[in-house]
């Protein structure tokens, strides 16, 4: 009996190369045993009701072709699924922080052959109230940035349409008071901004969150405290190695279940979206969701330095495009 994909994809990502590509990744997919069919996103939002619908035709695979954006879509289509299919993911966006995390290629083809061999992976998802992420959420004027950039710019130049957008809007970032309630710990008081994640890598910082893990039930938390301009673009510096977490303005831990409110209105960012703003609470769903990837095997058979090698090759290749 032939296995059933679903792909879902967005036609504007990545220069419009998977478009192009699609009559390929068809007839590779056929040829490995997958009876396979395509939907192309028309507007926001649109990848989740696709997901939804291809839920209710028992698809055994659900592909997501595009940026984080269009993959967060997907994962809020399946995830308050009893029987999630299992997902895969062709990365086609301006940063692919996700697919940088479980080591998928950025060529679409060698993405393509990681579903196909069929390794897996158990992923945790993140709940937001009643919306869904699978790689970052958090809050402050620092995380606008993200979901601020638009799409043209991205498209245009990439990853630099972050910093281009980040240096238009640093005379608005400022201290917001917040209260945050982790794993019964409490943090208040005034900060640049608090960042929850799930993978290592945000907005193309491989080392923001270190050592975060991908299945091991905790959100990496991470808070900054009221700094200066001077403070801010030195603790920036330290985050591009990882030493950031031993700054004393910096607040950095595990946590499963995270509340966060305040007084002032603060914008939510999730999987560099805008999200809605507070008050949210955030919960932790261990292994929710099984994602083709060879990280594991990788890890097991060559070790972590491997795979950091690896993603430091794929980053390098994101930067070339």
């Amino acid at each position: 009996m032939k296995k059933r994909a679903r792909i879902i994809y967005n036609p504007t990502s990545g220069r419009e190369l998977f478009k192009r590509a699609l009559p390929d990744v068809l007839i590779k997919l056929e040829q490995a045993g997958y009876e396979t069919s395509a939907h192309a996103t028309t507007s926001a939002g649109d990848a989740t009701q696709a997901a939804k619908k291809a839920l209710e035709y028992d698809y055994d695979v659900i592909i997501a072709a595009g940026g984080d954006g269009t993959l967060n879509e997907v994962i809020n289509g399946i995830a308050e699924a009893k029987k999630r299919p299992k997902l895969g993911l062709i990365p086609m966006g301006t940063v692919n922080d996700f697919g940088r995390a479980l080591l998928i290629p950025n060529d679409i083809m060698e993405a393509v052959d990681t579903i196909i061999k069929g390794d897996l992976v158990p992923v945790d998802v993140g709940k937001m109230n009643n919306r869904y992420f699978i790689n970052i959420a958090g809050g402050g004027k620092i995380t606008e940035v993200s979901y601020e950039a638009p799409s043209k710019l991205k498209t245009m130049v990439g990853p630099l349409a972050y910093y281009i957008k980040g240096l238009e809007m640093l005379p608005q970032i400022k201290a917001t008071d917040i209260r945050i309630e982790y794993d019964g710990n409490v943090f208040q008081g005034e900060a640049m901004m608090f960042l929850i994640g799930l993978t290592n890598s945000i907005g193309g910082f491989e080392k923001l969150v270190p050592d975060a893990d991908i299945n091991d039930g905790n959100f990496t938390l991470l808070i900054l405290e009221k700094v200066n301009f001077a403070e801010l673009g030195h603790i920036m510096t330290l985050a591009s190695r990882g030493d950031h977490i031993h700054h004393p303005k910096v607040h950095y831990t595990k946590a499963k279940n995270i509340n966060v409110s305040s007084f002032e209105q603060i914008q939510l960012n999730v999987d560099g979206e805008f999200g809605g703003v507070l008050p949210a609470n955030f919960l932790n769903l261990k292994q929710h969701i099984q994602v083709f990837s060879k990280l594991e095997r990788i890890k097991r058979e060559h070790g972590i330095e491997t795979v950091e090698k690896e993603r430091e090759r794929l980053q390098e290749e994101q930067v070339e495009e």
